[in-house]
């Protein structure tokens, strides 16, 4: 029997990463950028407002807000008229308004010592103006603006290349491109970036007893679970999936799903007919494909399972078992951080914590228990705390209603048989649901 880790570093020793692409960067959200995208231009492009208010030169404004004098007369008014505010004794500078500049503006505009000029957020700055008095500091006026408060150089103005200057890097390669990462790319003015495209995942289901869902199974017949939800869990992985559907084990016929999976995708995944003629029937077909092992890994459950490289570009291939419960935790252990590392993300594996158990758990000795778990936390000491979903070791492994509950799993240690109440446990996230 395998263990976990050897026949984990067997797969993912086997990644194969589709090689990056360019792609517009509304397609590009999630993606790892490939690329170390340079920027040729500053951003922002020009000086400009970073509040709506009143372009001034800050020497200007200087005595607006401060403490009238005794003798008003020996205030150095920098060709301003400068008053007292009457009801707070602070003082008040009047500005003539000699323009409004919206954002968008293509005119260039120049003010004179002691003249304001309006402006929009986004506004470029006029000539001459080095900060912006915020609207609310001031009467508002059209005409005449009266100024409350005073403003330093370079109060409330984007400066040109505040953000990024010519030859910085705007995403670096190896970053995740979310929602920010989006917005910069079109601020550098870049409609496309080279990026690591998601693996192509194909999902087969095997097995003469299958119908789809929107068939009425007859005697002896059920529903294909299996394509269904590991295409889901692929797609959660961030994989591109397509899922096949059923596949009947006559050789010819399965030899050419198969064989028609592995030029369009970089994983493939089979599940079903896993054990005895079944398996050996799978291996045949495929056998001229190349080596697909089945075998013992100590896990529970989904303990065994196939693994191999088929094709000429020596494709990742997985046999899971028919048990949906079992083919769900084995891709989660398995296939997922496969999936993760085509990405090229750093970190393919799910979160762990540890967690206090609040009731007994029973393993199966000499395998690693993943067992279907509910994850919360203390209230008092913010620790985790997890109780098992099910009863695993009498039979009810199989129970997918189980799992849909199931915020976790929890790995139990394959020489641990019991986990009393208050023992510590390695418990591994799941998806959060909604």
């Amino acid at each position: 029997m395998r263990s976990v880790e050897d026949h984990l570093s067997l797969v993912t020793a086997s990644v194969v990463a589709p090689r990056p692409v360019q792609v517009a960067i509304s397609e590009a959200q999630g993606l790892l950028c490939a690329e170390e995208v340079v920027t040729t231009e500053p951003l922002p492009g020009f000086d400009q407002a970073a509040i709506d208010g009143y372009a001034v030169r800050a020497v200007d404004v200087a005595l607006a807000g401060a403490d009238a004098p005794d003798d008003m007369d020996t205030l150095e008014t920098h060709g301003v008229e400068v008053a007292e505010l009457d009801n707070s004794g602070r003082l008040v500078v009047h500005m003539p308004v000699v323009g409004d500049v919206t954002a968008g503006s293509r005119t260039p505009t120049r003010l004179q010592p002691g003249q304001a000029v309006r402006v929009e957020t986004g506004a470029p700055m006029p000539t001459l103006a080095d900060a912006v008095v915020p609207l609310r500091w001031t009467d508002g006026g059209e005409s005449r603006v009266m100024v409350g408060h005073g403003v330093d150089s370079g109060d409330y103005v984007r400066r040109t290349g505040d953000d990024v200057r010519p030859g910085d890097v705007a995403v670096r390669a190896g970053s995740v491109i979310g929602p920010a990462q989006v917005g910069l790319l079109a601020a550098v003015g870049r409609s496309r970036v080279l990026v690591h495209p998601r693996p192509r995942v194909s999902v087969i289901a095997v097995g003469n007893e299958l119908v789809d869902i929107d068939r009425t199974p007859g005697a002896g017949q059920i529903f294909d679970i299996n394509s269904y939800s590991l295409a889901a869990a692929a797609r959660d992985a961030g994989a591109d999936v397509h899922r096949v559907g059923i596949a009947q084990r006559d050789s010819a016929k399965l030899r050419e799903a198969v064989e028609a999976q592995l030029i369009r995708s970089e994983i493939v995944v089979i599940c079903g007919a896993i054990g005895g003629a079944a398996s050996d029937a799978i291996i045949d077909a495929v056998a001229d494909l190349g080596d697909l092992d089945i075998g013992r890994v100590g896990m529970h459950p989904g303990s065994v399972q196939g693994f191999g490289r088929l094709g000429k570009d020596e494709i990742p291939t997985f046999l899971l078992p028919a048990n949906p419960v079992s083919a769900l935790v084995t891709f989660e252990v398995m296939v997922r951080p496969l999936i993760r590392i085509a990405l090229g993300k750093r970190q393919p594996m799910r979160r762990t914590v540890q967690a206090r158990t609040i009731g007994p758990i029973l393993s199966v000795e000499g395998r690693r228990g993943y067992l279907r778990g509910q994850l919360m936390r203390d209230e008092r000491s913010g620790d985790y705390l997890v109780q098992v979903i099910g009863e695993s070791e009498t039979g009810t492994s199989h129970l997918l209603a189980e799992l849909a509950e199931a915020n976790c799993l929890i790995m139990v240690d394959e020489d641990v048989e019991e986990l009393r109440t208050g023992d510590q446990v390695d418990v591994m996230f799941l998806a959060q649901r909604g």
